[in-house]
């Protein structure tokens, strides 16, 4: 099974050209919405005096990636920026469950809303819970508690990762990430 696939992409846009930048990664977004496997995208500001942007951009596999980074709208991106960024984007690949995971100490990326991410994932897990907890348990009322608790936690998670919440990520960016998500 294909992993899911996120890209961190960070970079210092020159003062002044803000608006430019914005537009074009906008438009990069707007036709990515064409490409297969393209997941979505978020764009977040400079935070304080920075002047980098971090832009966060998921695929549902490695191979959705590949032709991404080796097509003609991700070169022409890169020229049409140009005049506006300055050195070169820093890219941080993030595969499978390492999304779910905090990034080490010094790595600054825009975090989500906590609140709108616990309600969240509350509703997820209680609705997996319920459901998939309940069909294990009449079906396999026979097994071992902590054996049908394992095969519970273990469905629930692969199908968080990889089915709900890349979905309900993308589907609900401007809720989770309010005050920091530009237009797409």
């Amino acid at each position: 099974m294909p992993e899911p696939v996120t890209i961190i992409i960070r970079r210092s846009v020159k003062p002044g050209s803000e608006v430019q930048y914005e537009e074009q990664l906008n438009e990069l977004a707007r036709q990515a919405n064409e490409l297969d496997g393209y997941l979505g995208a978020e764009f977040h500001r400079p935070i304080g005096q920075s002047r980098t942007y971090t832009s966060i951009v998921r695929f549902s596999d490695l191979s959705a990636l590949e032709k991404f980074e080796a097509s003609e709208l991700r070169s022409t991106f890169l020229r049409r920026v140009e005049p506006y960024v300055s050195g070169d984007a820093v890219w941080q690949k993030l595969t499978g469950l390492e999304f779910w995971f905090e990034p080490p100490v010094g790595t600054k990326v825009p975090q989500p809303s906590q609140f709108r991410m616990a309600l969240l994932l509350i509703l997820v897990v209680f609705s997996l819970v319920y459901v998939i907890g309940g069909a294990i348990s009449a079906l396999l009322s026979d097994w071992p508690y902590f054996a049908r608790l394992l095969l519970t936690i273990t469905i629930e998670i692969f199908i968080m990762t990889y089915l709900i919440m890349p979905r309900l990520t993308k589907a609900l960016a401007r809720w989770i990430y309010p005050s920091s998500h530009t237009k797409t």
